[in-house]
């Protein structure tokens, strides 16, 4: 028996072996054979060895594709939470229609977000969000066009101090309770 061992890419070890009856009968026989069928045996034993080898490799290129992902990146959203207290959800959502739709349409047009949505939630207790403010990007570098989203707001709105009074007097009749990003994964 002629063994042999292999490591994988990812370090699992395969052990091989090859059983030839007439390998091991030859260590029994006196050298009678002659150098040709020995030759012929040695070569025979390498070209099993060579082609265990090759299928060895062939199964980690397969374990190597399967390391692929099976998604790619998709657009980044940024999601705002906020909660708006009893009895000023329609002073917000005016503010929505006057000054943040406007604004998101002229990023939009602008080439700097993909697209905006507003989603109104029913929280389960007071300290849960019941609007949800969403601006979708094309990718995460998009999110580095701070400069070019404040021109587009100050163009809209006007200057940041009248922006910094409006978040202020908002700040009466909501809160917002977080943001994050979360990004799509399009699945292959």
């Amino acid at each position: 028996m002629i063994l042999w061992y292999y490591n994988r890419e990812n370090n699992e070890v395969v052990e091989c072996s090859v059983l030839d009856q007439n390998v091991q009968d030859s260590r029994d026989r006196p050298e009678t054979d002659s150098v040709s069928d020995r030759t012929v045996k040695e070569k025979m034993i390498k070209t099993i060895i060579l082609s265990m080898c090759l299928a060895a490799s062939s199964l980690s290129l397969d374990a190597r594709a399967d390391d692929e992902r099976a998604y790619t990146d998709g657009p980044v959203t940024e999601v705002d939470y906020l909660r708006v207290e009893y009895g000023s959800f329609e002073t917000y959502i005016d503010w929505l229609n006057s000054t943040w739709k406007p604004t998101m349409e002229a990023t939009k047009k602008a080439g700097l977000i993909i697209d905006y949505k507003v989603f109104r939630a029913t929280p389960k207790s007071p300290d849960q969000p019941n609007i949800f403010l969403m601006i979708t990007y094309k990718n995460m570098a998009a999110l580095d066009k701070g400069i070019e989203l404040e021109a587009v707001a100050k163009k809209v709105i006007g200057s940041t101090e009248v922006q910094n009074k409006a978040r202020m007097a908002r700040n009466e009749y909501r809160k917002l309770l977080g943001t994050e990003l979360i990004r799509e994964l399009i699945l292959k």
